[in-house]
């Protein structure tokens, strides 16, 4: 082969040695789309969808789950223990896998079937809790049982929890990688920034690093309409008492806050898979309804946070499919 031919053939391998290497990092990351016409009508309102979904586990809490056992130091015979409405579970399980770690993860009955069979098919031990996707009380439910097998005597320390719910590194992970991504993906041109509102760990990292990059960036939060809902993984914060607020959410860093019914939130996940072919979950509705109403009165340009894809969701959205 002569030289000119072995220079068209010369590649730098892109072998990775670990799973973990494949969630995405400023230099490498998750895409973001520009939504058209088509979806979005306002045409002084440019909205841009950062897809998380493309992360090797199918979410954003990818990045969450790595950072946190990047700070845990396990002792041999420990196992990993979390309550999860499925997504953050999913990936400490894929993650501990990697390492030869057991896990098990607390979710309430009333998570997607999809997500439980994706914790079984990963092998972890999945704990099904009467709990509901919007609890209030902390000590109850999943969180409730977790904290009782990590405090038990009766387990002597077996259990360690990363407690996502607490975690400041929770909010690292996304202060470190998500926001600076959204940062240099759009030449730190940005007007808003809209994220669902779960653990508060995603729209206070994100927000706490935009708003020191740039102060005049409206940080968005969304919410369900009610408590009793069907956005998986959401938290309804309206009307909280303040020890029941979610610990790590700086509440201080949102500047509206916006309510989104389960019926919205469903359908305009639907209308995005048709008019663009964006395949997002419903709690992703909830952020695009939210920012295309602000749209009618507003212009600038919004970055939206897609957190997951509709492949976890498909027997929820079922019930919006007929009409």
């Amino acid at each position: 082969m002569n030289a000119r031919v072995e220079e068209l053939y010369r590649y730098d391998e892109q072998v990775f040695d670990s799973i973990a290497d494949l969630i995405p990092s400023p230099d490498n990351p998750t895409p973001m789309l520009r939504l058209g016409e088509r979806f979005n009508p306002h045409a002084d309102y440019e909205v841009l969808l950062k897809l998380e979904g493309m992360n090797p586990f199918g979410s954003i809490k990818d990045r969450t789950a790595l950072y946190m056992l990047q700070g845990l130091h396990l002792k041999e015979g420990q196992s990993l223990v979390e309550p999860s409405a499925g997504n953050t579970g999913i990936a400490l399980a894929a993650l501990a896998n990697a390492r030869n770690t057991p896990i098990e993860i607390a979710l309430p009955e009333g998570a997607p079937e999809e997500k439980k069979a994706l914790l079984r098919f990963l092998g972890a031990e999945v704990l099904e809790v009467e709990d509901e996707l919007c609890p209030i009380f902390p000590s109850e439910g999943a969180r409730g049982v977790v904290k009782s097998m990590v405090e038990s005597e009766a387990f002597d320390g077996k259990y360690v929890s990363p407690n996502q719910y607490e975690s400041e590194l929770n909010v690292a992970a996304h202060y470190h990688t998500t926001g600076p991504e959204i940062w240099r993906q759009t030449g730190g041109n940005i007007d808003y920034f809209f994220a669902s509102i779960g653990t508060g760990g995603t729209i206070t990292g994100v927000g706490r690093y935009l708003k020191e990059m740039n102060p005049a960036i409206k940080i968005i939060g969304v919410e369900p309409a009610s408590r009793q809902h069907h956005l998986s993984g959401l938290k309804r914060i309206t009307g909280l008492p303040d020890e029941y607020f979610p610990k790590i959410l700086d509440r201080d860093l949102l500047d509206d806050l916006i309510s989104v019914t389960d019926d919205d939130a469903f359908r305009a996940g639907i209308k995005v898979a048709r008019t663009v072919g964006a395949m997002v979950g419903p709690t992703t509705g909830a952020v695009l309804h939210a920012a295309i109403e602000m749209g009618a009165t507003n212009k600038g340009r919004a970055v939206l946070i897609s957190a997951d894809s509709a492949t976890k969701y498909i027997s929820a959205y079922a019930k919006y499919l007929e009409d």
